[in-house]
């Protein structure tokens, strides 16, 4: 079955020696669900294959038959489902987390784990998923250049924003339909991300059909994101402390419906009789790139059929130059080095400008008068600068500008857009340095016995 076979190789956390290892996760399982065709087909596959079979309880709680049988070895001890409602980013958008609830409820092994968008922007969220003590929000004013943040490093201004006011402020302020479209997608995966490495999860499933892949992949590639190109495929995601090292414990997103066709898909929930909640139409229409993509993808499969598999096989072969710099601050991808560098190079502006100096004057006093007039953006000072720590991908969505504008339609809540909480976030909880490193810092300062 193409499903086993995209996922079962990346179960164990190591290959072994044995040709049929026996398969054993190290941690839990968590599905990112959105109601639509892929993610419903991955709901009834995964529970019908790893945990409808398992074998009954006795009174105390433990499998029947002895618990060295095969039969009672489960690949994952439990598996949540994550749903993120976005029905706070617009007006007038249904709330379909009933909807998806009752869904759930048909698979009793599920836990179902509802978020709603506007938790990245709840100090609340952040504590219980990280353990970091609650952080001042920051802003910044898009448009500033070299994207400039109060408060990146100190404690900023608090805004007093409830998080939807937060959140709506947030998308209102970006350039574009495109921009939006995309913040929302990066939004909604990074909550599910750190919401799965917070429960545990070893594996985080998501139901993206080859069909959704190949115009996932295009889309990002026309947005500035083929850098990360193999992380749409598939990749090995945790959180960095502030001193750029991973934590231990990696989370494997896979999307193990990568070789089935939606049109393979709409004949398995027919022939399964699975519901289909589906999105809501208001949030299709917002989709600027990503829904011209889909156009294009799908017209010109009707006519070419092997148009998904050869553009997911193509991207498939793709790897970048160089070992990423980092990792983004706003979609927690692989960040490449030297960005800025390059910018600085093509760009044709400079704060000698009379504009762009007058633009300086929202910063303090004590910022501005420490700031060369005459400097480049990339001479900024790394604590205003947050271009420093964006990929080329989430820059060129904050500051990209569409020739028709765009239609706002949500009024400006604060004269500076308010930035997830995970942007500002210097580690908190997720910040553990080890004994060793701590001692190699202040080695110098040690006096010997």
């Amino acid at each position: 079955m193409k499903f086993r076979k995209a996922l079962e190789p990346s179960v164990n956390a190591s290959a072994g020696t044995s040709k049929r290892p026996r398969l054993k996760a190290s941690g839990n399982l968590c599905l990112g669900f959105s109601g639509g065709l892929g993610s419903s087909i991955l709901l009834d596959i995964v529970h019908n294959t790893y945990f409808s079979s398992r074998p009954p309880l006795d009174d105390s709680g433990k499998p029947r038959g002895g618990t060295n049988h095969p039969r009672n070895a489960s690949v994952w001890p439990s598996c949540s489902v994550c749903y993120v409602e976005v029905c706070g980013a617009f007006a007038g958008m249904r709330d379909q987390t009933e909807d998806i609830r009752s869904v759930i409820q048909r698979y009793p092994s599920f836990d179902f784990v509802p978020l709603r968008i506007e938790d990245a922007f709840d100090d609340s969220w952040w504590t219980m998923v990280s353990g970091s003590s609650s952080i001042p929000q920051i802003s910044l004013e898009l448009g500033k250049e070299g994207l400039i943040a109060d408060g990146l490093y100190v404690a900023s201004r608090v805004t007093g924003l409830t998080p939807v006011e937060a959140l709506r402020s947030y998308l209102s302020s970006l350039p574009t339909q495109t921009a939006i479209s995309s913040a929302v997608q990066n939004l909604t995966r990074v909550l599910i991300l750190y919401t799965a490495y917070s429960r545990g999860s070893s594996h985080l499933l998501f139901g993206t059909s080859l069909t959704s892949l190949s115009i996932s992949l295009l889309s990002s590639i026309s947005q500035g994101g083929g850098y990360a190109i193999h992380e749409e495929l598939q990749e090995e995601w945790a959180p960095v402390t502030a001193t750029g090292s991973r934590l231990s414990g990696a989370l494997r997103v896979v999307r193990p419906l990568g070789d089935v066709t939606a049109k393979e898909c709409a004949v398995y929930a027919w022939w399964s009789d699975i519901a289909v909640v589906g999105r809501d139409k208001q949030r299709r229409a917002i989709l600027g790139i990503a829904g011209l993509t889909k156009d294009f993808v799908v017209g010109l499969e009707k006519d070419y059929p092997s148009t998904v598999s050869t553009i997911a096989r193509t991207c498939e072969k793709l790897e970048p130059k160089d070992a990423p710099s980092g990792q983004c601050r706003l979609c927690q991808r692989p960040m490449q080095s030297g960005i800025q560098e390059w910018k600085g190079r093509i760009s044709i502006r400079s704060f000698s400008d009379d504009k762009l100096a007058a633009d300086l004057t929202h910063l303090p006093s004590s910022s501005r008068d420490s700031l060369d007039t005459n400097s480049t953006p990339s001479e900024l000072p790394p604590s205003l600068a947050l271009t420093n720590f964006l990929c080329y991908s989430c820059h060129t969505t904050l500051t990209s500008r569409s020739s028709r504008g765009l239609k706002r339609s949500v009024p400006d809540v604060s004269s500076a857009a308010p930035l997830p909480t995970w942007v500002a976030d210097r580690g908190g909880g997720l910040n553990k340095v080890p004994e060793e490193e701590m001692h190699d810092i202040v080695a110098e300062f040690l006096i010997d016995n």
